[in-house]
């Protein structure tokens, strides 16, 4: 039994919002209180540790993270780099110390950030640094590559191999391929670089666990497939998966999913089954989100919308069958859209057959429609969404969707029609800090200050204490947890951090630069600073 106190608690518990201490048995808060209190409620020997006043919250949770493709992507080249000619030169670097033949991974460029104009990068530029490596960078957005000619080789790409379904191999005026790969274009060389085994992903994820404690996070919400679930199972059979996972299955595996009879919620507190995963559509940063009218001087170019809403119901259909909820990554207007269409349907569906009325999900939300803005509200539907995207895209979105950004990333129109929000990062396309994502929901700026003090759009700000509950209670809620998470209130699971500052009195750029002095999940002190 442990009694913190001495404390500064924000529990986010709205009928015992402030308290200074916390008894803690068994992975559970007791109670949360005043110290003489909680010290009359413990029985046998009680650990008492003193907080000095230090603050403590509930643990955030990550609600939209790849956690393998996280972890591996820490042993990757970093290409986020202000200028694609450092992006080369981190190649260069990896290059000379790589064996002839042996794949350089790298991830994180962004072309719209290294040039006016957004300019693509090319096969050639790094045929001159890597002439004997196949060299494969994706992108930020995690929907597009560039590769070197050595590896469109591998995947025996040459200028007249077709384009797959929802995807694209960019080509230049002369109808050769340029070493761009977008959607499912990528898979072409994915498929030929060397899979880790899930051994392999399983002791990546444990390295970076300590890395997501320190940024304040006790659970994520895992978007990645069959190989992370596999990991996540290892760790946890292990007793070393030390952070709440709830997890997400790809949607091509739903028909598996309804002949097993898979129901969203199996599992236990530390890894269950959250929603099935479909893609709508592809992403700003390669233009390939689906969008009603075209990008800005691209007349042709609405993106790539991968079906429609009645393509989207049926499986919805299958899914809601057996008891599974859906969530589905939609970025462009038209993308939301189809998917809201889709819901209203499943919403029709579950009511005349009985259902019952799962926690749907859209994921990112990136850009609405007007007319579409009060619907995720009107149908129960989460808007689980990502506010480090905003301060990131701000600039490309304004470039490529001119006036309709005025409702790109909207958190207080969602909020002020009544949606329910869930904050995540979406790393590895962004950082997973969530710090660095309450910077961006209550600044709407980017850590240079840029582009003013006002922030972009700042009439969609949130007030911190609005941001946070996203990433608590709104996460705890989108995972069907809000009875055991998010809060710190009796019986709820002993999840929390520590911080050496109060984070609702201190100016919101300290944000950019704040840590977890120490993180608790399940009642045992996974990480600490003191």
């Amino acid at each position: 039994m442990k009694l913190l106190y001495n404390a500064n608690i924000y529990t986010l518990d709205e009928s015992q919002p402030k308290a200074s201490a916390i008894l803690i048995a068994g992975g559970r808060i007791l109670a949360v209180g005043e110290k003489d209190a909680l010290e009359s409620l413990a029985h046998g020997k009680v650990e008492k540790q003193d907080m000095q006043g230090k603050t403590i919250l509930p643990g955030m949770t990550d609600a939209h993270i790849h956690i393998q493709h996280y972890a591996l992507f820490l042993g990757k080249i970093d290409c986020e780099t202000p200028t694609k000619e450092e992006c080369l030169r981190r190649v260069t670097e990896r290059v000379q110390k790589a064996k002839p033949g042996e794949w350089i991974l790298g991830h994180g460029w962004n072309q719209n950030e290294w040039s006016v104009g957004g300019e693509w990068p090319n096969a050639t530029e790094l045929d001159l640094i890597a002439p004997n490596n196949p060299v494969y960078l994706t992108a930020k957005s995690l929907h597009a590559a560039w590769a070197n000619t050595s590896a469109l080789n591998r995947a025996n790409i040459t200028n007249d191999t077709s384009d797959p379904k929802d995807g694209k191999i960019q080509r230049d005026e002369n109808n050769r391929a340029t070493g761009i790969l977008l959607e499912t274009a990528m898979q072409l060389v994915d498929n030929e670089i060397p899979e880790p085994s899930f051994e392999e992903i399983a002791n990546a994820i444990e390295k970076a666990q300590p890395i997501l404690w320190k940024m304040g996070l006790t659970g994520i919400h895992d978007f990645d497939r069959r190989d992370s679930f596999m990991a996540l199972q290892h760790l946890h059979s292990q007793g070393k998966l030390k952070l709440r996972v709830n997890k997400n299955i790809p949607v091509e595996s739903v028909d598996h999913a309804f002949e097993l009879g898979l129901r969203t919620g199996f599992g236990d507190e530390m890894l269950w089954i959250g929603s099935v995963k479909a893609f709508m559509d592809g992403a700003l940063g390669p233009h390939t989100a689906a969008m009603f009218q075209p990008y800005v001087n691209e007349t042709e170019n609405r993106g790539i919308l991968n079906m429609d809403g009645e393509e989207l119901f049926e499986h919805c259909r299958k899914a809601a069958d057996v008891g599974l909820s859906m969530t589905v990554h939609a970025i462009g207007d038209r993308a939301n859209h189809e998917v809201l269409n889709a819901f209203e349907q499943l919403r029709k569906y579950e009511t005349e057959n009985g259902l019952p009325h799962l926690r749907h999900r859209i994921e990112h939300v990136q850009i609405l429609h007007p007319d579409d803005a009060p619907r995720l509200a009107q149908l129960n539907v989460v808007a689980s969404m990502q506010p480090i995207h905003a301060p990131s895209d701000m600039f490309a979105a304004d470039r490529f969707w001119g006036d309709r950004s005025v409702l790109a990333y909207a958190w207080r129109t969602q909020l002020k029609y009544g949606a329910p929000l869930a904050f995540g990062s979406d790393a590895p396309v962004e950082s997973p800090n969530p710090f660095l994502g309450l910077h961006a929901a209550v600044t709407r700026r980017r850590p240079d200050g840029s582009p003013s003090a006002e922030g972009w759009y700042p009439e969609q700000k949130l007030t911190l204490a609005e941001a946070l509950s996203a990433y608590t209670v709104g996460a705890a809620y989108a995972a069907n947890a809000e009875h055991r998470l998010g809060k710190l209130a009796e019986n709820y699971h002993a999840d929390l951090i520590v911080l050496e500052q109060d984070i609702f009195t201190v100016h919101p750029d300290e944000l950019l630069t704040m840590h977890a002095a120490a993180t608790m999940v399940n009642g045992e002190w996974v990480y600490t600073s003191f």
